[in-house]
C-alpha cells in the first residue's frame, strides 16, 4: 500500500512538472490600447490608456502618441508598463476614422486604436439688413425785389444724404492650416555600417550612415554613453568617427539617433603583449648558446696548443 501511494504521489509531482515546463515563459499581456471617447469634433480632447508595453532597457527615450502616421506627435508620455495620457486630436482633421498610435522608439512595443472624427455643428451667417437711405432737399429761396429795384437772388439748394455701411459677418471653416511634421518613426530604408567589425582598443572607427532627415543632428551612443556627433546632409547621409571613452572586450552595439534609430555593432578584442617579450627571450637564449659554444672550442684549442 505504501509504495502504490509513493507512486500515485510521484505522478502527480511528474505531471505537475510537465504542466510548468509546457508553460509558456512568456505570459505577460500583450501591448494594446484604448481611447475615450472614441469619437469628437476636430480639436476636442480625448484620452489615451495602454497596458503591456515593454521597450529597450538601454533607450532612455519617452514614448509617442501618434495621429494617422509618424509625423503627427500629440504627446510623449514617460515608458510605462500601464498608464493613461489625455490628447486633443488636430484641429485640421478630416471627418472620418483615424488612426491613433502608441509606441515606445527604440525597438519595444507598438499599438493601435480608432478615433472618429464627426462633423461640428455650423452656425448660418449673420445679415443685417441696412436701413433705408433718406434724401432731403430744402425748396428754393426766392426773394421778389421792389418795383423800382428787380434783386434776383440764386437759388439755393441744399441736399443732405446719409451713408449706412452694411455689415455681413461670415462664418468660414479654415482648412489650410499646415500639418505640423515632427519626428519620424523607426525603420524605413536607413542604415548604420561599420567600417571594421573587429577592433582591439585604439584601432579607428568609423560609422557611416543612411536613411537620416536631410540637415538632422545625429548623436552616437554605446551602452548610454555618447561615442559620437554628426550633421545628416542633404540626402540623409553622415560619417563620423567612433571614439569610446572606456571600452572593454565584448560586443558592442552603437545606436545613431538621427530621427531615426540605427543599429550597429562591433567587437573588441583584447590581445596578450607578452608574445613579443617570448620570442625575444627565445632569440636571447639560442645566442647565449652559440656564444658559450664558441667559447669552449676556443678554450678547447687553448689548452691543446698548451
Amino acid at each position: 500500500m505504501r509504495s502504490a501511494g509513493t507512486l500515485a504521489l510521484l505522478g502527480a509531482v511528474a505531471y505537475g512538472v510537465t504542466s510548468l515546463a509546457s508553460t509558456p515563459a512568456s505570459a505577460q499581456v500583450p501591448p494594446s490600447i484604448t481611447v475615450t471617447p472614441a469619437s469628437g469634433s476636430a480639436g476636442s480632447a480625448f484620452t489615451v490608456s495602454w497596458v503591456g508595453f515593454s521597450w529597450d532597457p538601454d533607450c532612455y527615450q519617452r514614448m509617442q502618441v501618434l495621429w494617422d502616421n509618424a509625423g503627427n506627435i500629440l504627446a510623449t508620455p514617460a515608458q510605462a508598463y500601464r498608464g493613461a495620457v489625455t490628447v486633443s486630436s488636430p484641429t485640421w482633421s478630416d471627418p472620418g476614422s483615424h488612426t491613433v498610435v502608441l509606441r515606445t522608439v527604440c525597438r519595444g512595443s507598438i499599438a493601435r486604436a480608432t478615433y472618429s472624427v464627426t462633423l461640428a455643428p455650423t452656425t448660418r451667417p449673420t445679415t443685417t439688413t441696412p436701413p433705408p437711405v433718406t434724401t432731403t432737399t430744402n425748396p428754393p429761396v426766392v426773394t421778389t425785389p421792389p418795383a423800382v429795384t428787380t434783386t434776383t437772388r440764386p437759388t439755393t439748394t441744399t441736399t443732405t444724404t446719409s451713408t449706412t455701411t452694411t455689415t455681413t459677418t461670415t462664418t468660414t471653416e479654415s482648412t489650410s492650416e499646415s500639418v505640423p511634421t515632427a519626428g519620424t518613426f523607426e525603420g524605413g530604408d536607413g542604415a548604420l555600417t561599420l567600417d571594421k567589425d573587429n577592433i582591439q582598443p585604439g584601432d579607428p572607427l568609423t560609422a557611416t550612415g543612411t536613411g537620416c532627415q536631410p540637415g538632422s543632428e545625429v548623436t552616437l551612443s554605446s551602452l548610454g554613453e555618447d561615442v559620437g556627433t554628426a550633421r545628416a546632409d542633404r540626402t540623409g547621409t553622415f560619417s563620423t568617427r567612433v571614439e569610446f571613452a572606456t571600452i572593454q572586450p565584448g560586443r558592442h552595439v552603437i545606436r545613431a539617433d538621427c530621427g531615426i534609430i540605427l543599429v550597429g555593432s562591433v567587437d573588441v578584442a583584447l590581445t596578450s603583449s607578452t608574445g613579443g617579450t617570448t620570442s625575444t627571450l627565445v632569440i636571447l637564449v639560442f645566442f647565449l648558446l652559440i656564444g658559450a659554444t664558441l667559447l669552449r672550442r676556443q678554450f678547447s684549442a687553448f689548452r691543446r696548443t698548451a
